[in-house]
């Protein structure tokens, strides 16, 4: 049978050797190559860029417009899990001048998480934040919270004590506060826990530096906690919890029942009060893409010994913290004190976009939310009535299974405020 030609052969051609080069002759011009990319497409790409390059802007009612730049960096697994986040920024308030902050946050399991964080600016203010946690899952006996806080801020603001303190009486004060907390909870179940907290707080309420706003001294010369003061706390919980995930819940509830005692010095002695509250979250999916989340939290002080202004019971802000601050989106955090606290909110979350973004998927997330609240002095009172409404819009971005990162702008009767963070607000 005749060989098969050359040319019906591709490896034919490959094994072929080159024809002879004639002296002198001109070699073929070699074939063109693809143009690489220019570097600025690779960083403007989120998929391909070494980080993310995320404006930093934050404008809520306390601490004024912030701007700056994040350059974060994220870490995967060959899940395309985000495992570590790296995240320095450079910034500038009004306030406090320019300013750097360094962040850590580590993932090493779902059931493991610890992150650090520090800052400085140019005048007043400086922090430092540790915190780490295991057993998370609750799927062994214990389980372990601790952290350990360094705080100087110069936008804590006070307007007095009361449901109806008014905005004119508004004053700033610098506070210093060292913090070390430890909590050690005992699984009994996967749903049930058992939670103790002990806390060591010193904080120093020092005159306030804003200018046009008049410092705390000069109006309220004689409210407990200015100066040093000192708290132990000691609280026991029991929670139960059938939530699907810890960070992005989507179904199930959350019950959190506890009781407290805080002394000034020693384990019981010197009393300043007693606690006793619930925190309750519950999440509803509505389609796979939307999801009904609300938070209610109540808290009583039954007993009350000189008490700290900044031990009350308190609302305003953006976060949630069990036994203590409860949002209230249209106002700066710790609007309103008094004795005893009732908060409530309600937001639809609603999936709308999901991209790659340096080998992970971030989900883009918008929330229209109502929060409510109020203080008030008296154990008798209904804590249902004369409630300060808050409506607004979240914009979140979410890096499953342990981010999110928010933008939340509300509106109350005091105006517009947007808060930015990590976590959602409950």
């Amino acid at each position: 049978m005749p060989a098969a030609p050359s040319w019906a052969d591709p490896a034919a051609d490959a094994a072929a050797p080159a024809p002879p080069v004639e002296p002198g002759a001109q070699l073929p011009a070699p074939a063109p190559t693809s143009v690489p990319s220019s570097w600025w497409s690779k960083w403007l790409n989120p998929a391909t860029a070494p980080f993310l390059p995320v404006p930093l802007v934050g404008a809520d009612p306390n601490s004024g417009t912030t701007l700056g730049l994040l350059p974060v960096k994220l870490i995967t697994d060959d899940h395309h899990e985000i495992r570590r986040i790296i995240a320095p920024d450079v910034l500038h308030n009004p306030f406090f001048g320019y300013g750097v902050d360094a962040r850590v946050y580590d993932y090493p399991s779902e059931n493991e998480q610890w992150s650090m964080l520090a800052g400085i600016k140019e005048r007043v203010e400086r922090d430092f934040e540790g915190e780490y946690q295991n057993g998370r899952l609750r799927d062994q006996r214990w389980s372990i919270n601790a952290s350990l806080i360094y705080d100087r801020s110069g936008t804590p603001r006070f307007f007095g004590i009361g449901n109806e303190s008014p905005r004119i009486a508004q004053t700033n004060y610098t506070e210093q506060e060292e913090l070390g907390q430890i909590q050690v909870g005992l699984n009994l179940s996967h749903t049930w826990q058992l939670l103790y907290t002990g806390r060591i707080q010193v904080v120093d309420v020092l005159p306030g530096t804003l200018e046009g706003i008049a410092s705390l001294e000069t109006r309220f010369n004689h409210i407990l906690g200015a100066g040093t003061n000192d708290q132990l706390l000691n609280r026991l919980s029991l929670g139960y919890d059938t939530r699907d995930d810890l960070t992005v819940p989507t179904r199930g509830v959350e019950w959190v029942l506890y009781t407290g005692l805080a002394s000034r010095r020693g384990l019981l002695n010197d009393s300043m009060y007693s606690e006793a509250g619930v925190d309750a979250r519950a999440f509803w999916p509505i389609n796979p893409d939307t999801v009904l989340a609300t938070h209610m939290a109540l808290r009583y002080l039954p007993t009350a010994h000189r008490v700290p202004f900044w031990a009350l019971s308190s609302i305003g802000g953006d976060q949630s913290e069990i036994g203590g601050d409860q949002p209230l989106r249209g106002y700066g955090t710790g609007r309103y004190y008094d004795r005893d606290s009732f908060s409530a909110s309600v937001e639809l979350r609603r999936r709308v976009w999901t991209f790659n973004a340096v080998s992970t998927n971030v989900d883009l997330e918008l929330a229209p939310f109502l929060d409510l609240g109020r203080v008030f002095s008296q154990t008798s009172t209904f804590p249902l009535t004369q409630l300060h409404p808050v409506g607004g819009l979240g914009l979140r971005g979410i890096a499953r299974p342990f981010v999110v990162g928010y933008v939340d702008i509300g509106y109350g009767s005091e105006g517009l405020a947007v808060f930015t963070g990590i976590n959602y607000p409950f």
